[in-house]
């Protein structure tokens, strides 16, 4: 009888620890082109008007907003992203709409976003759950390079158990130029990323640290897997780990394609503490990208499929973006 009493105390006990976890998602998400539709004289976004080349009206605006809506909560499935990472966003006005007149309202997010000197006026954004991560202090880092390009996004925060997380999103220089011309760019940034994230690990030795966005670089190109460090999972020397690395051997996976290649340049990157931290940490040791049916169309092209963008060169056709959305789930623990 008393062996059997304790058996139920266990099983009592092991339901309890499991009803405490808490289930942390985190996405990423390259908009393409999130403009509004008011001309900005300081800014280069003259292609995003009613009067422009790709006739940008009010109506496609509002379904733009919409569709990322859609998105967003679809990646959340049963349960509301707790972080969402933005990019190619032009501004304060759109995000807030988007969190206030959209069907995303109903979920209640707050924000920070930088105000980058890129000459397209894009930017990257931070939306949050409140009672999921309480906001402690956000950061841009300016990045001074011969063109201008967009800040880094660090953003810190505590999650339920009280524990801190620091975020950082980018943006990294697109290929515009060459592949080769413009890798130093992409290095620089890299650089400065890695200062910002080793000078939080110098003085959190265990810190808790995601690193999410658009690299314009693949998980195995020199500014990430040299100048960031971003290695993978098995890698013990490793202070990052990119969970997009172990995906990139996977035939006709990606988050962006290239023609007739699909290539992962959305990616989570978190610290190596958060692989095997008793109190927050990742759920598995591999990101995921979000490929649902409504987000692909055919590719008459290339064959397969390819994203469902909003433009075809300058031909509107209502789609999403031609980037596919990332996301990890993080384990939150007593």
């Amino acid at each position: 009888m008393k062996f059997r009493l304790s058996l139920f105390a266990i099983a009592i006990l092991s339901i309890s620890a499991l009803s405490a976890q808490e289930t942390f998602r985190v996405m990423f998400y390259n908009c393409e082109n999130f403009f509004d539709i008011r001309h900005d004289s300081l800014k280069n976004d003259e292609d995003f008007l009613p009067n422009s080349t790709h006739f940008w009206t009010f109506g496609r605006y509002k379904e733009k907003q919409r569709n990322l809506a859609k998105v967003i909560t679809a990646v959340g499935g049963w349960e509301t992203p707790a972080l969402v990472g933005l990019c190619e966003v032009e501004n304060d006005s759109v995000i807030y709409a988007l969190t206030r007149f959209s069907p995303l309202k109903e979920l209640n997010y707050r924000y920070v976003m930088t105000n980058s000197p890129d000459r397209r006026g894009i930017d990257v954004v931070l939306l949050y759950q409140r009672d999921q991560f309480k906001l402690i202090s956000s950061v841009s880092h300016r990045i001074y390079l011969e063109r201008p390009t967009r800040d880094i996004l660090h953003v810190t925060g505590k999650v339920s158990n009280g524990d801190t997380l620091d975020v950082f999103v980018c943006h990294f220089p697109s290929r515009l130029g060459g592949e080769n011309e413009t890798n130093e760019l992409r290095a620089t940034v890299a650089k400065e990323l890695r200062k910002q994230a080793d000078s939080i690990r110098s003085v959190r030795a265990n810190s808790s640290i995601v690193i999410m966005g658009d690299f314009n670089d693949y998980p195995t190109n020199e500014s990430l897997i040299s100048v960031l460090g971003a290695k993978l999972p098995t890698d013990s020397t490793a202070s990052y780990v990119n969970l997009m690395l172990p995906l990139v051997s996977k035939r006709n996976i990606g988050s962006h394609k290239f023609e007739s290649e699909w290539g992962i340049l959305d990616q989570l990157i978190v610290s190596r503490n958060l692989l095997n931290s008793s109190r927050i940490k990742t759920k598995t040791v591999v990101g995921n990208i979000f490929n649902a049916d409504f987000l692909l169309e055919e590719d008459l092209r290339f064959g397969g499929k390819r994203p469902h963008r909003t433009y075809e060169g300058f031909k509107y056709v209502g789609g999403f973006s031609d980037h596919l959305p990332v996301w990890v789930d993080l384990e939150i623990n007593p």
